[in-house]
């Protein structure tokens, strides 16, 4: 029992270190005076900070590689330590656009730190889960402090709608959830992931009632995980939320939960479903092309900034959705690049935007982009670049990332997800061009101060020129990013 114990304590010497910083951060809140909030959060913005980056150290550091722990709930593996390593420093990135954002908008929540703390705990959880049982229940603990994050402005009726909104309709997939997590369950008597593939190995054609109330299963746990990952049809939530969301928390929306959620659709549907593959295929199949041709589409018809970074979000799902689709081992590290570049994409979107913001607010449309290239010509090519990448054109980080996931799905011979993956990417280029086209070709009637638009403390300052550089070098030399999500697929096989 004693090294039972030592082995689950040092498997989890992560997780367990940002549990007691994110304690000790509470009890700071609770003991700190009144009428110093907005101090305070400044005080656990910078903890929180250290927090993580301590957190990132222990991670790399762990003596313990490829090792279940916790009663067969939990494993540690490589595929999950590349993973919590970007969720890690999402929320880092997050926590360094908070700072102005808070002071501006008046939001003095000592809580705020300690439910984004929370949240990346609970997904780094999720993402060692290698149980049902588990996996429900990181999912739900995230999901009550992503509840609560959405409707943080709590003087503002669009955040309000947003959190009840996510509510409502994260209930109503958790459900679903559960119910196909319990069918399995009653079907085979077990949760763990491992086992079920032992389990499906041996059934044969005579076991025809079996595999279909098995699919069945599949199906519900399939579309309790699209919506979570705001994949069409089920991704109708996604924009009202990122809209109605103070500004860092959808940030925050975009890129974790999404980097934890690809790592269970991996686990459950590439170990414990394997056996069904020509089920659960034609589900992702289907539900990438819907979400590259939804998200495009979309986009098309957007005036306003969330919302059209919310829906460019459910086409990149789409474009991840063609790894899961393929269930190879390439397809498995077309999608870990892919993650990794989207992480750095979307920190660098989601930065500018908080760069525009004036005195009174932040631009909620996109004409308010007019003739940035003269206000703030650095801000400008920072962006135009993320755009580029996005769109996928070389010789940059995101044309990278989609070339090898479409190579991925021609040696799957999904030739029709290629195809159309290339026809949305191009058609994506009309909108993300559009926006260039604002910055450098519109002229507003008035001229406005410099000063008045640009808002770019040291903490934006740093995520920008990061991710700048990262998209525009990856291209030149991308041998330690194949290195990085090639160890991970292997880690998984």
């Amino acid at each position: 029992m004693l090294s039972l114990f030592n082995s689950d304590f040092l498997g989890l010497i992560p997780e367990i270190y940002l549990l007691l910083g994110l304690c000790t951060l509470l009890g700071y809140g609770v003991w700190y005076e009144k009428g110093r909030e907005a101090q305070m959060t400044s005080h656990q913005l910078w903890v929180g900070g250290l927090s993580l980056i301590f957190t990132f150290i222990l991670l790399c550091e762990n003596p313990l590689y490829h090792m279940i722990v916790c009663f067969n709930t939990l494993i540690i593996d490589g595929m999950g330590a590349f993973l919590k390593s970007l969720i890690l420093f999402s929320t880092l990135g997050v926590m360094g656009l908070s700072f102005s954002f808070l002071k501006e908008e008046k939001i003095q929540a000592f809580e705020f730190v300690i439910l984004l703390l929370l949240a990346t705990l609970s997904l780094m959880l999720m993402v060692s889960s290698y149980d049902f049982i588990s996996f429900y229940l990181s999912l739900e603990f995230q999901s009550l402090g992503l509840y609560v994050l959405a409707a943080l402005k709590r003087d503002n009726e669009y955040s309000t709608e947003a959190g009840l909104k996510y509510f409502v309709l994260g209930a109503f997939s958790s459900g679903f959830l559960l119910f196909g997590a319990s069918l399995i369950y009653g079907l085979t008597g077990t949760t763990n992931f491992e086992d079920l593939s032992i389990l499906f190995t041996g059934l044969g054609p005579s076991d025809f009632f079996t595999q279909s109330s098995v699919v069945v299963g599949i199906l519900f746990i399939s579309v309790a995980l699209l919506f979570k990952i705001s994949a069409a049809p089920f991704h109708m939530w996604s924009p009202d939320v990122y809209e109605g969301a103070p500004t860092v928390v959808t940030a925050f929306f975009s890129m974790a939960p999404k980097l934890a959620l690809f790592g269970v659709l991996i686990r459950v549907f590439y170990l414990g479903f394997f056996d069904f593959i020509f089920s659960w295929q034609q589900i992702f199949f289907v539900c990438s092309l819907a979400s590259m041709v939804f998200g495009s589409l979309g986009a098309l018809a957007q005036v306003r900034m969330k919302r059209l970074l919310a829906f460019s979000s459910i086409g990149h799902v789409g474009y991840l959705l063609i790894g899961l689709a393929t269930g190879s081992l390439e397809g498995l590290q077309g999608i870990f690049l892919y993650l990794l570049v989207y992480f750095i994409m979307t920190l660098s979107a989601f930065s500018f935007v908080l760069s525009l913001r004036s005195d009174k607010n932040e631009p909620r449309y996109l004409h308010e982009l007019k003739n940035l290239s003269v206000r703030n010509p650095l801000l400008a090519v920072s962006f135009s670049t993320t755009l580029f990448s996005m769109a996928g054109i070389p010789p940059l980080a995101g044309f990278l990332s989609k070339f090898y996931l479409f190579f991925a799905a021609l040696n799957a011979s999904l030739y029709s997800l290629a195809i159309l993956g290339v026809l949305t990417s191009v058609l994506s280029c009309f909108y993300y061009l559009s926006l260039i086209k604002l910055m450098y070709f519109h002229k507003v009637e008035e001229t406005k101060d410099v000063s008045a638009i640009m808002n770019i403390d040291a903490q934006k300052g740093l995520l920008l020129g990061i991710t700048f550089f990262a998209i525009l070098f990856l291209f030149v030399y991308p041998s330690p990013f194949f290195l990085l999500s090639h160890a991970a697929a292997l880690s998984f096989s």
